[in-house]
C-alpha cells in the first residue's frame, strides 16, 4: 500500500538531532512529519544508549535552552518517579549513574521518556506526526528542490510518500543525501584537499571512517551465574589484535587516546587503574531507596567493543549486514570474555555476574537498538568547517575562529575512534567553537538541510561537532531555518547572504534561547 502525507517540513531521522529539529519547527508554529527508524526516537540518547557526552561548562551555559529543557526534564524524571535518598533528592546536580564520562547518566529509557514529554503538546494536537518503524527508501527531486521522500514501513512493507517545502536529514549515516542526489563527502580528506594538519597524507580515502560500536547494558550481581552462549564469533574476537593496538582487543589494555600510550584499566573502581564499569554508568543504586535497584547498572561502549573491520555505509548491502553482525558479535564476545576469562585482581577470572540487560535497551538481544554511528556521509556545504577554524594548535591565542552566521556553539575535544583505514586513535585539543549557517546549506540543493554528523565539516572536525549538546544545537538550527524561510518565502542560502536576514534569523535564534558565542573560556 503506498499512502501521501503532506507537512511543511519532514524530518528524516529521529535521532537527537532529528528531535530538536522537530520540536524547533513545530514551537514556531510548522506542521511536521518525523520519521525513525527503530521503535525509539532520540539516537545517541536512546536507541544507540551513549549517555551524554559534554563539556565543562554545560551546568552554567553552553547549550540551548531547549536543551536544559532536557537535561532538567532527565532529572525531574527521577525526582517525580523514583524513589530517591533524600541527599540525592536534595542534589540540584543530580548525576542518577554517577557515572564518569558526563555530569548526567542515565538510562535511555529515561531520554526516551523526556523527548516525548516535550513533544507532547505537538503530537497531541496534531501538529507533529512521529513515524517510528519507518526508513528513507527514495526521494524525487525537481531540479535542485527535492520534492519528496518516501519510507517504508519495516512492519508492514507500507509505503508513505512525504511531500513538504523542506526536507530535513537527521538519518545517522545521512541517506537522504544519495537518494536525493545531493553533492556530500565521506571517510577521510587529504592534507592536499583541506590542509589540516591532521588530514590524510596522500590521497583522500572514502571509505576511511571511524570504528562504530553496538552498546549494550548490563549490571553485576556477585554470586550468580549470567554467563551468555558462546557467540559463534568469540574465537576469532577472542584472538584478534589490530596492527596499530598494543594487546588483543579483548584484554584490558588499551590506549591513552591523546598520547597512544598503552594503558591498563581495570572493571570495577578499587584500584589505581581506571574503572570501566564506572565509565558510562547509568544506575548508581546509591542515589535511590534501598531495594530500588539489585546493582549498579553501566552501559558498555569501550575500546574493546568499537568496531572497525569496515563502514556500513557507501558499500554494498552484503558488505553491511557483514560488518553489522561483526560489530553484535564483537560486543557479545566482550560480554562473554568479561563473564568467563578476564583477568580479576584477585587473581582469578571472569565475572559470571555481569547480568546483560535487554531491557534497559528495549531489545531482545540486549545491544541496542542501532549501532552507535560516529560519522556520517557530509553535505558539500557553502562553508566547511576546518581543523584551522577550531583545533587548539592552530591559535595560540586561545580563541576559535568567529564566524558571522554562527547559530549555536558547541566544544568538545577533536575526537576520532580508531578508523576502518586501520588508524589509531585522534585525539586533540580544540577550542570552544560555533556552527557556521554556511555549514548547514548545500552547495546546490535549495531546501534540505543536515541536522546532525551530515553538515559541512570533515573527517577531523566531525570528531568534535558529533556529541549531544552540538547535534541537538544543529538540529535546533535546522528546524528553526527551515521555518523561518517558509515564513519570509526566502531560501536558506538567502538567508545567509543577506545580512539583515541573515541578523533577524539570529534574533530568532535568540529569543528561543540558542547562544551564538562563547564567552572567554579555555581549550579542551
Amino acid at each position: 500500500m503506498i499512502r501521501e502525507r503532506e507537512a511543511e517540513i519532514v524530518v528524516i531521522g529521529g535521532g537527537t538531532g532529528g528531535c530538536a529539529a522537530a520540536l524547533a519547527a513545530a514551537k514556531l508554529g510548522k506542521r511536521v512529519v518525523l520519521t525513525e527508524e527503530t521503535e525509539w526516537i532520540g539516537g545517541q540518547l536512546t536507541s544507540q544508549a551513549v549517555p551524554p557526552d559534554e563539556h565543562p561548562w554545560i551546568e552554567q551555559f553552553g547549550c540551548t535552552r531547549s536543551y536544559r529543557q532536557f537535561r532538567d526534564g532527565v532529572r525531574s524524571y527521577y525526582r517525580r518517579h523514583f524513589p530517591l535518598t533524600a541527599a540525592a533528592r536534595a542534589n540540584l546536580l543530580l548525576n542518577p549513574g554517577s557515572g564518569g564520562v558526563s555530569r548526567l547518566c542515565h538510562e535511555p529509557r529515561t531520554a526516551l521518556a523526556v523527548l516525548q514529554q516535550m513533544l507532547a503538546p505537538y503530537v497531541h494536537s496534531g501538529q507533529l506526526t512521529i513515524l517510528t518503524r519507518h526508513m528513507a527508501e527514495s526521494a524525487e527531486t525537481e531540479g535542485d528542490r527535492v520534492v519528496s521522500v518516501t519510507v517504508r514501513c519495516l512492519r508492514t512493507g507500507d509505503r508513505t510518500v512525504l511531500t513538504a517545502p523542506y526536507v530535513i536529514d537527521a538519518t545517522e549515516c545521512g541517506d537522504v543525501l544519495p537518494l536525493a542526489g545531493v553533492e556530500y563527502v565521506t571517510g577521510a580528506e587529504s592534507r592536499s584537499q583541506t590542509g589540516e594538519p591532521h588530514a590524510l597524507d596522500g590521497a583522500a580515502d572514502p571509505l576511511d571512517m571511524q570504528g562504530f560500536t553496538y552498546c549494550f547494558a548490563m549490571d553485576y550481581l556477585p554470586g550468580e551465574d549470567h554467563t551468555i552462549a558462546k557467540p559463534a564469533q568469540y574465537s576469532f574476537w577472542r584472538n584478534y589484535r589490530a596492527d596499530f593496538w598494543p594487546d588483543k582487543q579483548l584484554s584490558w589494555t588499551g590506549v591513552r587516546p591523546s598520547t597512544l600510550e598503552p594503558v591498563t584499566y581495570e572493571l570495577f573502581p578499587g584500584t589505581e587503574r581506571y574503572s570501566l564499569f564506572h565509565y558510562r554508568q547509568i544506575v548508581d543504586k546509591t542515589n535511590f531507596a534501598e531495594g530500588t535497584y539489585r546493582s549498579n547498572a553501566t552501559l558498555v561502549n569501550w575500546p574493546q567493543n568499537d568496531y572497525w573491520l569496515g563502514p556500513v555505509f557507501e558499500v554494498s548491502e552484503e558488505e553491511r549486514r557483514r560488518h553489522l553482525e561483526g560489530a553484535k558479535q564483537l560486543s557479545l564476545s566482550l560480554l562473554y570474555w568479561l563473564q568467563t576469562e578476564a583477568p580479576r585482581p584477585d587473581g582469578g577470572q571472569g565475572y559470571p555476574g555481569l547480568r546483560l540487560r535487554p531491557d534497559i535497551v528495549g531489545t531482545e538481544d540486549g545491544l541496542a537498538m542501532y549501532p552507535y554511528i560516529r560519522e556520517s556521509r557530509r553535505i558539500r556545504a557553502e562553508f566547511t568547517v576546518l581543523e584551522q577554524h577550531v583545533g587548539a594548535g592552530c591559535h595560540p591565542g586561545g580563541q576559535a575562529a568567529a564566524f558571522h552566521d554562527s547559530v549555536g556553539i558547541g566544544a568538545y575535544r577533536i575526537d576520532l575512534h580508531p578508523s576502518t583505514g586501520g588508524r589509531n586513535y585522534i585525539d586533540i585539543s580544540s577550542l570552544p567553537f560555533q556552527i557556521p549557517l554556511g555549514s548547514l546549506i548545500p552547495i546546490r540543493v535549495e531546501n534540505l538541510l543536515p541536522a546532525c554528523k551530515n553538515l559541512g565539516v570533515t573527517h577531523i572536525t566531525n570528531g568534535c561537532y558529533r556529541l549531544h549538546p552540538v547535534e541537538w544545537n544543529i538540529g535546533e538550527a535546522a528546524g528553526a531555518l527551515a521555518a523561518y524561510c517558509i515564513d519570509k518565502r526566502l531560501s536558506p542560502r538567502a538567508v545567509r547572504g543577506n545580512a539583515q536576514q541573515l541578523a533577524a534569523f539570529q534574533a530568532l535564534l535568540t529569543r528561543e534561547g540558542v547562544e551564538l558565542a562563547w564567552p572567554s573560556v579555555h581549550a579542551i
